[in-house]
């Protein structure tokens, strides 16, 4: 009887072996169509699912999503055929059926962007608009001789409360996940209208997947005025990759490099490029996530800006942590540091210019509706140099009314 037994263990040993590994995989195939379908990628995310019903045909998860993104590219015929094959063949339960029906309901004769609308309306003080220098006076270099030079009222901090506006309109540019982006901000001062700002950008961001590797490439431009001018204009291109790393529980990790060109329209010989390349742990759960960012930076400019080319690199770490019922609480911390190449002001200044801005901030969000909520946000900011001219602290505070739809 044992000797049976293992003849019969021998035999069916590989096919079982090999069964199990066509089930992990084909599993494997359904999370990645999965994360498509999260990403918005639905073109990927049909191709994927029909690997999977070509290994399984009884997936019936694998049947349900493929039918729904059938219908929600316009494919009619397709999601009916689809709709009925569910119907007949694994008797859904009556919610899969309710699903079904609505999505018949909604149409599925064309493809349907989806569009994001958002505004929100701020009030908030600000201890130092104008970044004014935390000393009274400054000890310059004239022919050797060191000079101590008063700073005007232009140079100290001015405080002042403002009002902020802000709105993002974000569409599906395609059914494969990319989508465009418009972005703008207002911000006005009640007596310090000279720092009024304002900023205009638009960009694009589509996404990739090879294999278990995602990609995310961005380009985008933008305005921003200071006072009643054109300040600045800035372009950036951004990939963002995500390696299959094996990452404990809900952990990711991603690698992110941009280029960006900043032209100074008021001043001059301040252009700069600059190349950062920055690695980001995420971490989520129900009620907790955090995030933790160390990046490198070089910036590139013409050979008269003060200081030259410049080094550094940035650290951020954010947590958020759901505090009571739908409440949401954030606190966030950000350092980056540059250093320069050479002397700032030759026989003036002839520091090589060091700088290290730490940023905390902390905010409470509560929600009013499933559409709007209020926002109380606190920062504080601590600019520290070795050119002490140019360091600074600020604190700001502010209270936002923030508005969502479709």
């Amino acid at each position: 009887m044992s000797a049976t037994l293992l003849a019969t263990f021998v035999l069916l040993y590989p096919p079982l072996l090999q069964a199990q590994e066509e089930a992990g995989q084909n599993q494997q195939l359904y999370r990645q169509a999965l994360q498509s379908i999260a990403e918005g990628r639905n073109t990927d995310a049909s191709d994927t699912l029909r690997q999977v019903i070509e290994g399984e045909p009884l997936h019936a998860g694998a049947w349900l999503d493929l039918a729904l993104i059938q219908c929600a590219l316009g494919h009619e015929q397709e999601a009916e055929r689809m709709f009925e094959v569910i119907r007949s063949r694994f008797n859904p339960s009556p919610g899969i059926m309710q699903l079904i029906t609505e999505a018949r309901s909604n149409g599925c004769a064309h493809w349907r962007p989806n569009a994001q609308l958002a505004f929100s309306l701020a009030r908030g003080i600000d201890q130092n608009v104008n970044q004014g220098s935390s000393i009274g006076s400054y000890t310059a270099s004239s022919s050797g001789v060191p000079v101590e030079l008063p700073l005007t009222s232009d140079f100290l901090p001015k405080h002042d409360q403002y009002s902020l506006l802000t709105a993002d309109y974000l569409r599906d540019l395609t059914p494969n996940g990319t989508s465009g982006y418009v972005q703008l901000q207002s911000r006005r001062y009640d007596r310090l209208g000279q720092y009024n700002s304002s900023s205009l950008f638009a960009g694009f961001d589509t996404p990739w997947r090879f294999g278990r590797w995602t990609l995310h490439g961005a380009a985008s431009v933008g305005l921003i005025t200071l006072g009643n001018q054109l300040y600045q204009r800035q372009t950036q291109v951004q990939a963002r990759v995500g390696p299959p790393l094996p990452l404990p529980g809900s952990m990711q990790f991603n690698l992110t490099t941009a280029l960006t060109h900043v032209e100074y329209l008021t001043q001059d010989n301040f252009n700069s490029n600059t190349a950062e390349i920055r690695g980001q742990f995420n971490y989520r759960l129900e009620d907790n996530s955090a995030s933790m960012t160390l990046g490198r930076l070089t910036d590139r400019a013409g050979s008269a800006r003060p200081g030259g080319n410049r080094e550094g690199w940035m650290a951020t770490a954010l947590w958020r942590h759901r505090l009571a019922g739908e409440t949401t609480g954030e606190l966030s911390y950000t350092q980056q540091v540059w250093d320069s190449s050479k002397a700032y002001s030759p026989s003036f200044i002839d520091q090589i210019r060091h700088q290290n801005t730490q940023v905390w901030r902390a905010a409470v969000t509560y929600p009013l509706s499933t559409t709007q909520s209020l926002q109380l946000e606190a920062r504080q900011v601590r600019n520290k140099e070795n050119i002490s001219i140019f360091q600074y602290n600020d604190r700001q505070l502010q209270l936002t009314w923030q508005w969502q739809g479709l």
